[in-house]
């Protein structure tokens, strides 16, 4: 009999490191709309703001940071799953859960706003310049100190695994439970459930072995499928919100890209426009011309499109998620919702992916950040590591004494010490970080 997960228990308002403080009885705002308020006055969610997206930050022409980024995820993935559970309650109207389809939005707005919080300073560049420092840098002494597991967890270094962590570890001086958000939001941003030793090539995982456990509790608390590797790794199903959290950053990631890259002038007009009428037929691509002839500011014309293209993926999307609803909850659905799209609109947003990669990724202004961004970080690894493996030097106490006390620097294991550094480091803004790395290389010192 093949296994299948249930709506009921994969939406849960119980909350993570709080469990015993259950209410079911919800006030007059959800758990699931507490997890989205407290994400937004939250200190990580605010330093997303100085985190770069792709483009340099700061600049004249404003671009977007990891913080706008988020909350454009969390409108659009909030429409997105609006659009599924409007089918879905229909679907389900007889069951005595169905109004638990009613928080699927605020559920995955939620999870979008979380999702890029474990990403470290400039872009992606960040994350591979930390697995780096590990597998081909000054870090690599440390493989034969450590596990198996831990010693993956450093090489394959994956923000969304980060992400995880920052929700739900007991930092020093907090409560149990990290952020205590809810079981289900917490679910849904685990894009790779399974462990590091399982993320092959890609170097995608989605939990640190010091979280495993943890997950493991979040999956059997929902009903989440459980699959194990042939050495016994843990790997479960995605939670079926997953899906539609990736698709909300894929659509918003790619489209804005595109929008940004016309405002710095990298793409013309006319490559954007050519770009965003491949999603629409005949039909509507006139319709959107005559629209267009009343504008003659050209970013409004290309604010005017991203608009249609981005309202169109999401229903897309959406009927994809209910088309595919069955092999979903059986854990059997293969690729992400877009892969799934009809061809016209498939084509247009693969389009977009290939120009991406051709003028905007590989910018530049781009590849400066990256370059800049690794240099910064792989020397703050080096600096903190060489610190907490060699504590007792007068230097190494002087650069401790600036961690904040939340950071587990103390830790009683190797991988623990080395984590609160990873911690440190990956909870850091572009202009924190560059501004320490000016300080300990003697180029910025403090007014006499």
């Amino acid at each position: 009999m093949t296994e299948t997960m249930h709506w009921q228990q994969l939406i849960s308002d119980k909350r993570f490191g709080l469990e015993k403080y259950h209410n079911p009885n919800a006030g007059v705002r959800s758990d699931f709309q507490r997890d989205y308020d407290r994400l937004v006055f939250s200190s990580p969610f605010r330093r997303l703001q100085n985190k770069t997206q792709v483009f340099p930050l700061p600049g004249s022409v404003f671009v977007h940071n990891r913080l706008t980024h988020s909350m454009e995820v969390a409108c659009v993935g909030r429409s997105l799953a609006n659009e599924v559970s409007n089918v879905l309650r229909e679907k389900y109207a007889l069951e005595p859960w169905s109004r638990k389809l009613d928080d699927l939005g605020d559920i995955v707005a939620a999870a979008c706003l979380a999702h890029d919080l474990g990403n470290p300073p400039f872009g992606h560049s960040g994350e591979k310049a930390i697995s780096t420092f590990f597998s081909e840098g000054a870090g690599a002494f440390l493989c034969n100190e450590l596990s198996y597991s831990e010693w993956n967890d450093l090489i394959h270094f994956e923000g969304n695994a980060n992400s995880l962590r920052l929700l739900i570890h007991q930092f020093r001086g907090r409560r149990p439970g990290g952020f205590a958000m809810t079981y289900s939001m917490l679910a849904s941003i685990v894009k790779y459930p399974y462990e590091s030793s399982l993320s092959g090539e890609a170097d995608k995982f989605g939990f640190f072995t010091s979280e495993k456990s943890d997950y493991e509790k979040i999956a059997r608390e929902l009903g989440i499928i459980s699959r194990y590797g042939e050495n016994g790794e843990v790997a479960f199903a995605r939670h079926p919100l997953v899906y539609i959290v990736e698709a909300a950053d894929d659509i918003c990631y790619e489209v804005m890209d595109i929008e940004d890259a016309h405002k710095l002038k990298i793409l013309t007009t006319a490559e954007v426009a050519s770009l965003f009428m491949g999603f629409f037929d005949e039909e509507r691509k006139s319709h959107m011309t005559e629209v267009m002839k009343t504008v003659e500011d050209p970013n409004e014309k290309v604010s005017y499109m991203r608009s249609c293209v981005i309202g169109r993926l999401v229903s897309r999307c959406a009927e994809a998620f209910v088309l595919h609803e069955d092999e979903i909850l059986k854990g059997q659905f293969v690729g992400s919702l877009l892969k799934h799209i009809p061809s016209l609109e498939r084509e247009g947003y693969a389009r977009c992916s290939e120009l991406s990669w051709e003028k905007i990724y590989k910018a530049s202004d781009v590849v400066d950040i990256e370059l800049a961004g690794n240099q910064i970080i792989t020397y703050l690894l080096g600096k903190f590591i060489h610190a907490v493996t060699n504590p007792e030097l007068n230097y190494s106490k002087l650069l401790l004494s600036k961690v904040p006390q939340q950071y587990e620097i103390n830790a009683p294991t190797l991988f623990g010490r080395i984590q609160a550094v990873i911690d440190h480091v990956s909870g850091m803004t572009d202009v924190y970080a560059l501004d320490l790395y000016r300080k300990l290389n003697g180029m910025s010192l403090p007014a006499v």
